[in-house]
């Protein structure tokens, strides 16, 4: 099941860290098979305030995303981000292909009784 990397990050002003940061990322992510679906764009805010950007990055399987986030050569970089830019990050499995949300929907209401 496909997995994903998803940041929500803020404003930031531009340094070498963050330079460098963004020029190695994706040596860290090709041996867990990482690629970038959403890097530097700006979003288009629907509702609520959201400051900053998203990155989503892909990945075959959970265990890989783990693997890649607690790999020796991310950790390495991982503070040039965090030191200058403020934000989360987190780690998610996706659905598959046939979800069905209503099938997930009559699931909650018979665990709630409704």
């Amino acid at each position: 099941m496909t997995a994903y990397a998803i940041a929500h990050i803020r404003p930031q002003t531009m340094n070498e860290d963050i330079l460098t940061y963004i020029e190695t990322i994706q040596s860290t992510m090709d041996p867990f098979g990482g690629r970038f679906l959403v890097h530097g764009k700006e979003p288009e805010v629907l509702e609520g305030p959201f400051p900053g950007t998203v990155v989503v990055i892909g990945f075959p399987d959970i265990e890989r995303a783990r693997a890649w986030y607690a790999s020796e050569a991310y950790q390495a970089i991982l503070p040039m981000r965090t030191d200058h830019i403020a934000g989360e990050a987190v780690l998610v499995e996706g659905v598959p292909a046939d979800y069905d949300a209503s099938q997930t929907a009559a699931g909650l209401r018979a665990e709630a009784g409704l």
